[in-house]
């Protein structure tokens, strides 16, 4: 776990590439990022036996499934950002600095040293 220092609180950073090879859109970058979220809720419903299949895995490589899955969703979501930017001109960074103010307002987290 990182934290960020300014703020003095935990942080994941994640940094994931650009589909090169891909020249996706708004829409087809929603339809798999609701695929992707799709599988990663599958999987979970597996892992908790909301399925009503027996499970066959042990939970370390369910929960290494899970965390493939959310990569998956990650990326997908990581896609659309680009996309935003590179077609729309959406600030991301600055998106994501009215996020977080969003997070405070709303109670979910603290951004001064005092916390």
């Amino acid at each position: 776990m990182a934290y960020d220092e300014e703020n003095f609180m935990q942080v994941k950073t994640l940094s994931l590439p650009k589909l090169n090879k891909l020249n996706p859109t708004l829409e087809s970058t929603t339809l798999k990022l609701m695929e992707e979220t799709g599988e990663l809720a599958q999987v979970i419903g597996k892992f908790r036996g909301l399925s009503g299949e027996n499970i066959i895995m042990d939970d370390e490589t369910v929960l290494n499934e899970i965390a493939k899955e959310l990569l998956d969703v990650a990326q997908t979501a990581i896609t659309m950002m680009f996309v935003m930017e590179e077609q729309y001109g959406v600030n991301i960074e600055l998106a994501l600095k009215e996020h977080c103010e969003k997070l405070e307002r709303k109670g979910y987290l603290s951004l001064s040293s005092n916390s």
